[in-house]
């Protein structure tokens, strides 16, 4: 366990092959105390820190995120740019961005979802559709914006509410 890291804390989990915001990622949980799992399916160079965690799956389709939607829950924050993964992860109760800073929850995570099949079901059909635009240092303060207010949601959502007392009972 890394020194000074509370076990019962948020722990950040990312989906690591593709991601642009991983340096991004380290800064926060080292100014937070927070561990980060980078879940690839080959190895990559991360900073020598026992909270940063690789994690190096088989390769496969979807084995980076079946290990990250079994872990997850209320308290994990995670960072993905694959739809069905935030899907299934918001599902579990975690707290989900992409890489540009877009958060998925309850309320958006099916309109998500809808767009990806158009998309995917209108480039099956020949229509270009255009990719992603390129990755800017907008994207990069709006995500860390993003991460740290998603850190702070996942914390409160850690805390143990007090039960009230019930009327007639001293506290």
């Amino acid at each position: 366990m890394p020194l000074g890291h509370d076990p019962n804390d948020v722990e950040i989990y990312v989906d690591a092959d593709a991601c642009p915001v991983k340096d991004e990622i380290f800064r926060v949980a080292g100014r937070l105390g927070l561990v980060v799992h980078v879940v690839s399916n080959g190895w990559m160079r991360l900073p020598d820190d026992p909270s940063i965690r690789r994690v190096v799956v088989p390769e496969g389709p979807d084995v980076a995120d079946d290990w990250i939607a079994e872990r997850v829950g209320p308290g994990s924050v995670v960072v993905t740019a694959d739809i069905p993964l935030a899907h299934r992860c918001v599902t579990a109760g975690a707290r989900v961005l992409s890489p540009v800073g877009k958060v998925f929850d309850q309320g958006s995570i099916g309109m998500a979802l809808a767009v990806r099949d158009l998309m995917t079901d209108l480039r099956s059909a020949g229509e270009a559709t255009g990719g992603p635009r390129p990755f800017a240092q907008k994207d990069r303060q709006t995500f860390l914006q993003a991460l740290d207010r998603e850190v702070r949601r996942a914390r409160k959502e850690l805390v143990p509410r007090a039960s009230p007392t019930p009327p007639g009972e001293s506290p």
